[in-house]
C-alpha cells in the first residue's frame, strides 16, 4: 500500500513545555528548533500512520537567557553529550475524532514509552495549493525518569521545581507529492 508523507510546518508550528517553579506557578519553556513528520496510508486520516520528532536541545527557550543557559548544562538536558532530543511512535490509534500517540520517548540518552493526546484540527489547502494537516498534542512525563533530577529543597519544605513536564503542541504539517 502507497503511503503519504507530511513534513511539518515549522512556522506554522510549536513545541512548549511547563514546569511548576515553587510549586505555586508555572514555567512555560520551547524549543525553537525542531523537526516532525507522518507517513499515513490514507490521504485524509492518521490511524496506524508513522510518526518521528528530533528537536535540538540547545534550542531551548524559557525567555529567560540565564535559565536557558543553565538548562543545557549538565544539571538538565547535559547538551553537549546529548545534543537532541527524540520520539518515535509505536502506535496511533484513533480516540473518536482524535487520536491516541504511543511510542518512545528519548530524552538525555534514555528512552521511555509515553502516551500523546492528538486532537485532529483537519486538513485545509493553503492559498498557495498546499495540504495541510493541523494536531494540537499534549501529555506528561516525569523529568526524573530521564536524570533530569536538578532540585533544590525550599525552606517550606516544598522543592523549587516540580517532577511532572506537560507538554503541549501545535504542529502543522505540508502532504508531499
Amino acid at each position: 500500500m502507497a503511503t503519504t508523507k507530511w513534513i511539518l510546518d515549522p512556522t506554522h508550528s510549536e513545541l512548549q513545555f511547563k514546569v511548576k517553579h515553587l510549586m505555586i506557578t508555572t514555567v512555560t519553556g520551547s524549543f525553537r528548533n525542531f523537526t516532525a513528520e507522518l507517513e499515513s496510508e490514507a490521504d485524509d486520516h492518521f490511524e496506524n500512520a508513522k510518526a518521528r520528532f528530533s528537536a535540538e536541545v540547545s534550542s531551548v527557550d524559557t525567555g529567560n537567557a540565564d535559565r536557558d543557559n543553565h538548562l543545557v548544562t549538565g544539571d538538565f538536558f547535559e547538551v553537549e553529550t546529548h545534543p537532541t532530543m527524540s520520539f518515535e511512535s509505536t502506535s496511533i490509534t484513533r480516540d473518536g475524532d482524535d487520536y491516541k500517540v504511543s511510542g518512545d520517548i528519548t530524552i538525555k540518552g534514555v528512552t521511555k514509552p509515553i502516551v500523546l493526546d492528538v486532537e485532529f484540527g483537519g486538513i485545509a489547502v493553503d492559498p498557495w495549493g498546499n495540504t495541510k494537516a493541523g494536531f494540537t498534542l499534549s501529555g506528561k512525563l516525569k523529568r526524573g525518569d530521564f536524570g533530569l533530577t536538578y532540585n533544590a529543597t525550599l525552606e517550606t519544605g516544598g522543592v523549587m521545581l516540580g517532577e511532572e513536564v506537560k507538554i503541549l503542541g501545535e504542529l502543522q504539517f505540508v502532504k508531499q507529492a
